[in-house]
């Protein structure tokens, strides 16, 4: 409910400003996959280090329209977290500013639905950054991959349910090759391929029941 009324105001203050395009209802046919490599896992101080985006189009992952930006190393990003994303420092130091890559990402995504592997934490930790420099949250709807699949498991009868699911193992479970994991734009197409797969079967249920 907050969340709806706050969009409702965002879309009242910049329905004629910039970006007040973003705010649109979206008429065309694809959507965007979405990923954040970041400092950590608590959203209220992670920092971004990388944002992938690639966009989706019917049944397929354009990766030839696809966004990979690397931040400029954030003070609290140490020699250990670098190796831990997989990044050397030269890449951060020569990194995007972030003011430059959240316009570009903007841009990118337009007002296209997202996608995302637990879209909630990528969603907060870039509202985090965009509210204060724009003035709004990111008003696109939104499909969780994981709660997608969680969903589709839960309707099986092969299938005993989870509480949680990796990313690998569901991965692994649709047959879906990971694509440079923990690199925001291979978890981002990843993500996509794992959406696509979802609902290949998901049509294939519809049209057996």
């Amino acid at each position: 409910m907050f969340r709806a009324l706050r969009r409702a105001n965002d879309r009242r203050r910049h329905a004629g400003g910039e970006y007040g395009w973003l705010f649109r209802p979206y008429t065309g046919d694809e959507l965007v996959a979405i990923d954040c490599e970041t400092t950590g896992i608590d959203t209220r101080t992670a920092e971004p280090v990388s944002i992938g985006a690639v966009k989706v189009r019917g049944d397929r992952v354009l990766t030839s329209e696809s966004l990979d930006l690397r931040l400029r190393r954030p003070a609290t990003l140490t020699g250990d977290s670098i190796r831990v994303h997989g990044l050397r420092g030269v890449d951060l130091d020569d990194g995007v500013g972030l003011d430059d890559a959240l316009a570009t990402l903007l841009d990118f995504i337009g007002n296209r639905p997202l996608l995302g592997w637990r879209l909630d934490f990528d969603m907060t930790i870039l509202n985090r950054q965009i509210r204060p420099r724009f003035g709004f949250d990111l008003p696109n709807s939104g499909i969780d991959v994981a709660q997608l699949y969680h969903r589709q498991q839960r309707r099986s009868v092969m299938e005993p349910e989870s509480p949680a699911q990796r990313f690998e193992a569901v991965a692994e479970a649709l047959g879906v090759p990971i694509m440079g994991r923990h690199t925001a734009l291979g978890d981002a197409v990843t993500t996509a391929l794992m959406y696509l797969r979802l609902e290949r079967a998901g049509m294939q249920d519809r049209r057996e029941a």
